[in-house]
C-alpha cells in the first residue's frame, strides 16, 4: 500500500501501472528479439487500436 498522508491508503492507479510494469518485463525476457515490437507491447498490455477511424486514433483499453 502506499501512504497518504500518513494513513496506509491504497494507490490503485499505481498499482495497476505496477502490474502492467511487470508484465512488460516479464514478456521483454523472453524475447529473442533485441526490442520488443509495438504489436506485442500492445498484445502485452491488451491495448487495441480501431484503425478504421483514423491514422491517428489512440489506442482503446479493454
Amino acid at each position: 500500500m502506499v501512504a497518504f498522508y500518513g494513513s496506509p491508503v491504497p494507490d490503485h492507479v499505481a498499482l495497476v501501472e505496477i502490474d502492467l510494469y511487470g508484465e512488460l518485463m516479464i514478456a521483454a525476457s523472453s524475447v529473442v528479439e533485441e526490442r520488443m515490437s509495438a504489436d506485442h507491447i500492445d498484445q502485452v498490455l491488451r491495448v487495441e487500436v480501431d484503425r478504421s477511424v483514423s491514422a491517428t486514433s489512440k489506442p482503446v483499453r479493454e
